[in-house]
């Protein structure tokens, strides 16, 4: 799904075809085609512009138009290949432009794939999301309780299965690092405090998101970031969660328009609670 963001454009008729360019562009977004330099992907192009100054004929300028969104997991897999030192000169592009969102999603990729890169020095200065507050700033983390424990220890308080924040749907990053290819519980506000056991019973092993379809605003970037989650992420499986209340269906409304407008499809599964925590319905949909 397009939006309008800032991105480079080539002018052809400038393009000399030194290829200065291509070198000069950390996220491979650049190729030589017919002699003159072309953007082979809107999603690799971060529209920082490091290639401007490599043009000597000044061929490259910064605009803002509709365009598929930057996805740095896509560049990452673009560039792994070429070795540690890309993949440095990448990160300190990302780092030193104050990109420190694009930057946690390459380091949580380079986790996964147990990639050989020294990321020591990238490990400091995190941003928090555009609102400003620190609590939002995106974490990934090991669960507290062991996946092998018993869902409801006799005795004792279960421990969180929680592994990522923030998990409010409007400071959800959908092209976080630790939602590639996870399967994903959208959860109504209210179903944790009627559930007691909500994190062993629906949240271990997978990652979360959360959202009040009565109360919240905005509902529209909720379609759009679970769109993002199904086609950028790709998310394995979606498993929305809500209360017995009427309102409450929206969410899974929102869940459903979304997965007619993503490219991919995803398994969705419904699931309703009773106000005492009992569970009315669970199917796949």
């Amino acid at each position: 799904m397009k939006t309008k963001r800032s991105i480079i454009s080539i002018d052809e008729n400038r393009c000399n075809g030194c290829g200065a360019c291509v070198k000069g562009c950390h996220e491979g977004a650049l190729q030589m085609i017919d002699g003159k330099a072309r953007i082979v992907s809107e999603l690799y192009c971060d529209g920082l512009g490091a290639c401007i100054g490599e043009c000597p004929t000044g061929a490259i300028k910064i605009e803002e138009r509709e365009a598929e969104p930057y996805n740095e997991i896509s560049v990452m897999e673009r560039i792994a290949p070429k070795g540690e030192a890309t993949i440095l000169a990448h990160l300190k592009h990302l780092k030193n432009h104050g990109e420190m969102l694009y930057v946690q999603q390459a380091v949580e990729y380079i986790r996964q794939h147990d990639l050989k890169v020294n990321i020591s020095e990238l490990q400091e200065n995190k941003r928090p999301l555009a609102c400003g507050c620190p609590g939002t700033m995106e974490r990934s983390f090991e669960a507290a309780s062991c996946s092998t424990a018993p869902i409801s220890p006799v005795g004792s308080a279960p421990l969180s299965e929680l592994t990522q924040w923030p998990v409010q749907l409007h400071l959800v990053n959908p092209e976080a690092g630790y939602f590639v290819g996870s399967d994903v519980v959208l959860a109504a506000d209210c179903t944790a405090f009627a559930v007691g056991d909500f994190h062993q019973r629906f949240l271990r092993g997978r990652k979360l998101a959360i959202a009040c379809p009565k109360l919240d605003s905005n509902k529209e970037s909720y379609v759009a970031k679970i769109v993002q989650l199904i086609d950028s992420a790709k998310i394995n499986t979606l498993t929305v969660v809500m209360m017995e209340v009427p309102c409450c269906g929206g969410l899974l409304q929102l869940a459903m328009l979304a997965a007619q407008q993503a490219s991919r499809k995803v398994p969705i599964k419904k699931i309703i609670v009773g106000m005492k925590g009992d569970l009315i319905e669970e199917n796949w949909l």
